[in-house]
């Protein structure tokens, strides 16, 4: 890889290498900025499940989308302005309504250096943030291998069902099964910090 000084420019040079064919250059894309899309995602759609499911399509479009990536902007505002708009398609195509705290396509480019928008940030929700995530991990690296597998290659990877079958040498239904049952223990980890995130969110607005 050419030598890069910055984050934006090592992000251009693994666009370029995606764009060049080299799709190993998105995986490390995607790990970089999975966690970001993520919480940005969970502003639009709180339920874990979705979000992961919104956050996943984001880096499909990204994928493909990639080739018109000229670098006019940063690589990570580009990213943030397509799971913005996948986020609210995705809530428009099930009639719900954004959130009143909707963020604004053009203020995509603060969510940078973050996973919440500066002006909004609290200590409160940082800790919150750094619990959910570890919680995340713990909870992903204590699942049975054939479902932290599963999931992986799901959520992490983004393969289809149909590849992951292939992958894991089962059927279609199996693979379902297990990312379904490896959502609900994270959702199980997940449900006591949500609760108590909700729970102080009210007492804030009071």
């Amino acid at each position: 890889m050419a030598d890069v000084d910055t984050p934006q420019e090592l992000d251009l040079e693994l666009v370029r290498r995606v764009q060049h064919g080299e799709s190993a250059a998105f995986d490390v894309l995607v790990r970089k900025y999975q966690h970001r899309v993520v919480a940005l995602v969970g502003r639009y759609i709180a339920d874990w499940s979705e979000c992961q499911d919104v956050a996943q399509d984001t880096f499909i479009r990204a994928y493909r989308a990639i080739g018109s990536f000229r670098g006019d902007a940063q690589f990570s505002t580009w990213l943030h302005r397509i799971a913005v708009n996948t986020a609210k398609n995705y809530l428009a195509s099930h009639n719900r309504r954004p959130p009143t705290d909707d963020i604004d396509i053009g203020d995509a480019e603060q969510f940078d250096s973050g996973t919440r928008l500066r002006d909004t940030d609290t200590p409160e929700r940082e800790l919150m943030r750094q619990e959910l995530e570890q919680t995340v991990m713990k909870a992903v690296n204590a699942l049975p291998e054939e479902l932290r597998l599963a999931i992986t290659l799901r959520e992490v990877e983004g393969l289809s069902y149909e590849d992951i079958a292939q992958k894991m040498g089962c059927p279609i239904g199996t693979v379902r099964s297990r990312i379904f049952r490896a959502r609900e223990a994270i959702d199980t980890e997940l449900r006591p910090l949500l609760d108590i995130g909700s729970a102080t969110r009210e007492k804030s607005r009071v």
